[in-house]
């Protein structure tokens, strides 16, 4: 396993696997076998860093969520896991009630709802503190001072270490963190976007955001990313939920003329190396040169064994050229 650091502060950054495994689906769709079974590989492969929310996985049963966080507290407790492991969960898009959803009847990013659902996590995870803690989504109804205040009164409490954002536009990421740099306060140091080596269309949202597509990566966050060095990526979704090997699950905002182009050069690399088109994908994203750290989930050990041998996949610089250049 190879590793980076995340986060800029001495006492709080950590050092994470440049793979991270995202437990979404762990205790729903996921039996708690199988989810067993692949953490105790991603561990025993030298893997620190599992990613969840506390609203994972609230459309598999029309609940609210927090069946991933449980089940990794019970694979914690069960395998004695301390702090050895960097746990990332999320808060704010948890549905306030059963039956409704992020978009309709999210819990926001309220000083109160901070407060409760970080202690929430906390007691699902059975951790004394959550090493990174996201805001997962927007909220307009809450100013960004309140939000940045809360979060900031975890940090000095010891509660939480690292502070995350997904899913905001690159303005409100960069206004919220302005606004906890003037108050002294510490403020985002990693972002969770999706982002792949195919390129969406930005005119089609994503399907998760329909008010548009803040879920990707684009031009400007990841401009934002190399102008700021300080933060780091971490890439959902790098493998498009199966669509490189499964063309009838390719989302709809990567249907124009770019995609056959950029699907090919990858296909000859990964013919080159002699590794799937996965591995590519992931390698070209572990070895650039911004800061990206995969996050990708599996259902099952060998999905995981795949992903793991991209760790160790080493692109020459004009195979990395050339996926960098296709259009």
């Amino acid at each position: 396993m190879k590793y980076r650091t995340i986060g800029t502060n001495p006492t709080t950054r950590r050092e994470v696997s440049v793979l991270a495994l995202g437990a979404m689906l762990f205790g729903s769709v996921t039996d708690e076998a199988t989810s067993f079974a692949v953490l105790d590989r991603y561990v025993e492969a030298g893997g620190n860093f599992i990613d969840t929310s506390d609203n994972y996985a609230f459309w598999t049963d029309g609940g609210q969520g927090g069946q991933s966080e449980e089940l990794l507290g019970r694979w914690r407790r069960s395998r004695g896991i301390a702090d050895e492991i960097v746990i990332a969960t999320k808060l704010g898009a948890r549905p306030l009630a059963p039956g409704t959803g992020y978009v309709d009847n999210p819990e926001g990013l309220s000083a109160k709802v901070i407060r409760e659902a970080a202690e929430r996590s906390r007691e699902r995870l059975g951790l004394a503190k959550v090493d990174l803690l996201y805001a997962h989504i927007e909220d307009h109804t809450v100013e960004p001072r309140e939000t940045v205040e809360a979060f900031g009164a975890l940090v000095a409490e010891g509660t939480v270490g690292l502070l995350g954002v997904s899913n905001h536009a690159t303005w409100r990421v960069e206004r919220a963190r302005a606004l906890a740099a003037a108050a002294g306060l510490p403020g985002y140091e990693v972002l969770q976007y999706a982002h792949t080596h195919l390129r969406p269309r930005a005119d089609v949202p994503d399907g998760l955001f329909p008010d548009g597509s803040l879920g990707y990566a684009g031009p400007d966050l990841l401009g934002y990313l190399r102008a700021e060095p300080g933060l780091t990526l971490v890439a959902y979704s790098p493998l498009l939920r199966g669509a490189y090997t499964r063309p009838d699950r390719m989302p709809a905002e990567f249907d124009h003329p770019g995609t056959p182009a950029r699907l090919a050069v990858l296909r000859d690399v990964a013919r080159e190396t002699g590794a799937t088109v996965n591995q590519v994908v992931l390698a070209w994203q572990i070895g650039g040169d911004l800061p990206v750290v995969p996050l990708a989930g599996v259902s099952s050990v060998a999905q995981l064994e795949e992903n793991l041998a991209a760790v160790d996949l080493e692109l020459t610089p004009e195979q990395r050229a050339r996926l960098d250049a296709v259009h």
